[in-house]
């Protein structure tokens, strides 16, 4: 649904609220703002809204249901609506899309797309303007968008970025904030962390077995393995959760892509020698229809592109179209590769072959998601850092907007030689902790660098902490909260690190929906 948003020839739009990301915090964030009544811009770089919850990432990540609230909640009962059910986390994309353009709709909110950012300007620590160019044409006619408070909802944190505020990327040490999950984490033999994410030992590295001179096979670092918790610049890895089928009437086969080299899953077939020939030790398969599937990573090599996305967070646009591309003619490849190479097992490839791309899916992207899963991109760097503590309990905020639930999860950060073996190195899953509350400093800036931008997407946080709160869901109910708050900062004149917390808590407790009804899903 492409929504005009009224630009004038001086190509110049002023509003209350302005928020770059059209992902679901993005979208859930528009509509709230729209709520308190407040005039709102959403800008989304691409051509669709919804991010990950509408490009593949069906097979929801919660945790607790419980600890998911107000307009998130309110989402995942309106698709259970659709299979006459009160709530529904498993989902195909089409289902998310219907109730991502619905909150727009209802809301009536602006949507600019296809228009990304170049540059902000900022008078003191306000951000005054930004200016956009078009994604997919540079050189129309540029867009400055003036606002009286700014939401980065994107997965980059780009507004964040041109703002000039401080953010982290990569692994920090565990020693910079007391931690021990943080930085290089190594597990030679399969353990709870590393279970179906591992190589087999035994795993020859070199194109030739045996040859050291024969160089590393495609996709192994020539780096060193560094100390357990050592920080580093290193970024879990990105992927694309596909939507498959097994319905032969809505099934397309895997083709040959025209950039294919079974070179890139060498690795693969020498794993398969010493692993059982079950689809599910390959890719995570997870049923979010009939006959319909959310897959993911699985397995020592499988839809995870490790260590090819160490300069997306801060590359430029043209350094990251490449790495996108990348990543989609590696996942296509190795679809192809997995149900046609013969030296895999039969068995094996019978399973895959049972799969396909669900054609009534992505119809009008080639069948394939629309947004490459950034599972971690840049951090803000903000007024509080949550951290491996706050997961635990062992530190607790008393100014939660919002709770994380899910493990503190990553996913491998580097393919490397280690004991003349191939390893992947950074998984980690550490779970069984209860939901905790995310700080609203960790979505706010540092007031000396910036009074009227909020981050809900790229929140303060470790590389551990980010983890577990790096979630479709919570991303939603901060994308609410900041909204509320956002405007709170306009009537009081305010900056938004001087917004009453406890005020915000209210609302967002008194009016979960933000329409006046009683309902309030957290009681449930």
């Amino acid at each position: 649904m492409f929504v005009s948003c009224g630009l004038d020839s001086t190509a110049r739009k002023e509003v209350d609220i302005c928020i770059y990301g059209g992902t679901a915090s993005g979208v859930v964030a528009a509509y709230s703002a729209r709520m308190t009544g407040k005039s709102v811009l959403l800008i989304e770089p691409g051509k669709y809204l919804g991010g990950m919850t509408t490009g593949g990432l069906g097979f929801t990540d919660i945790g607790n249901k419980h600890a998911i609230t107000g307009l998130a909640r309110l989402f995942y009962r309106r698709i259970g609506a659709q299979y006459g059910k009160s709530e529904q986390w498993r989902f195909p994309p089409s289902a998310a899309m219907k109730e991502i353009d619905r909150l727009i709709a209802d809301a009536s909110v602006e949507v600019l797309y296809s228009h990304r950012i170049i540059a902000a300007r900022k008078q003191g620590t306000e951000i005054k303007t930004i200016t956009l160019e078009q994604s997919d044409d540079t050189a129309a006619q540029h867009i400055t968008v003036k606002a009286r408070q700014f939401i980065d909802c994107s997965y980059e944190g780009d507004l964040m970025a041109r703002a000039g505020v401080s953010y982290f990327t990569g692994r920090e040490s565990n020693d910079a904030y007391g931690e021990t999950l943080n930085g290089i984490q190594m597990s030679f033999r399969p353990t709870l962390s590393t279970l179906c994410l591992q190589f087999p030992d035994g795993i020859d590295p070199y194109r030739i077995e045996g040859d050291s001179s024969s160089g590393l096979c495609w996709g192994v670092s020539d780096r060193s393995l560094q100390p357990v918790g050592t920080g580093d610049c290193c970024i879990q890895a990105y992927n694309f959760r596909l939507c498959l089928t097994d319905n032969p009437d809505i099934r397309r086969p895997f083709e040959k892509p025209a950039s294919y080299d079974p070179a890139k899953y060498e690795l693969l077939v020498r794993a398969a020698r010493l692993m059982p020939p079950d689809i599910n030790q390959y890719l995570g398969v997870g049923h979010v229809s009939d006959t319909k599937y959310d897959v993911n990573n699985q397995g020592p090599l499988s839809t995870d592109l490790i260590g090819m996305n160490y300069d997306y967070p801060d590359g430029d646009y043209a350094t990251r179209a490449r790495i996108w591309q990348e990543h989609v003619e590696y996942t296509k490849g190795l679809m192809y590769f997995m149900s046609h190479d013969e030296r895999l097992p039969e068995v094996l490839r019978n399973q895959v072959n049972r799969l396909g791309w669900a054609k009534d899916e992505f119809v009008d992207n080639d069948n394939f998601p629309t947004q490459l899963y950034m599972r971690e991109a840049r951090r803000l760097r903000g007024e509080y850092v949550m951290t491996q503590h706050n997961c635990l309990g062992e530190e607790t905020v008393g100014d939660g907007v919002g709770l994380a639930a899910y493990a503190m999860d990553s996913h491998m950060c580097q393919r490397l030689v280690v004991n003349g073996m191939v390893k992947n190195e950074g998984g980690i899953l550490y779970s069984g902790f209860p939901p905790y509350p995310v700080s609203y400093r960790s979505l706010t800036p540092q007031r000396r660098e910036c009074t009227n931008l909020l981050v809900p997407v790229c929140v303060s946080s470790t590389h551990v902490a980010y983890g577990s709160i790096r979630m479709e869901p919570v991303f939603m109910v901060l994308g609410q909260s900041v909204a509320v708050a956002a405007s709170m900062a306009i009537d009081a004149g305010c900056a938004v690190q001087e917004v009453d917390v406890d005020v915000l808590r209210r609302k967002l407790k008194d009016d979960p929906y933000l329409d006046g009804s009683t309902q309030n899903p957290s009681r449930e």
